[in-house]
């Protein structure tokens, strides 16, 4: 498993976590927990309640919403903000397509983070912005 100091050097090349500065990605390091997935693991089920947010550190993993792959991960990608926040149910499912090691936040200790880090939101609602413009959906500027 990564140690703390081998997090943050993985962290610092996350664009998630590129506002923050060595101090709070210490912090992060800190209060992660990390895992790892063997090739085909189920990391997270759509429908499912979600409580984590996930950092890929290394390996791959794909993406399937209703039975459809729709997009492949590698280390530095992120996935399960959605679930955090906002309570509905996981969107996607996501499956280890090699041994993978992960980066897991709670969702209570994500809420610290938030708060206490404010780049780490400003960041996350970027992306997320982001995100739904390239989907397509109407914004509501």
């Amino acid at each position: 498993m990564a140690t703390n100091k081998e997090i943050v050097r993985m962290l610092e090349g996350i664009e998630l976590f590129n506002r923050c500065t060595p101090s709070d990605l210490k912090i992060v390091a800190r209060h992660a927990e990390t895992i790892r997935a063997e090739a085909g693991r189920t990391i997270v089920r759509e429908g499912d309640d979600g409580d984590a947010l996930f950092v890929l550190l290394s390996g791959t993993a794909e993406i399937e919403r209703g039975g459809k792959t729709v997009s492949s991960l590698g280390p530095g990608d992120y996935f399960g903000e959605l679930a955090l926040l906002d309570p509905a149910p996981r969107a996607a499912t996501v499956t280890a397509t090699s041994d993978t090691e992960l980066a897991v936040l709670g969702v209570r200790m994500f809420r610290v983070l938030l708060r206490e880090l404010p780049p780490l939101g400003a960041k996350l609602l970027a992306d997320l912005a982001a995100r739904v413009r390239a989907a397509g959906e109407p914004s509501s500027a």
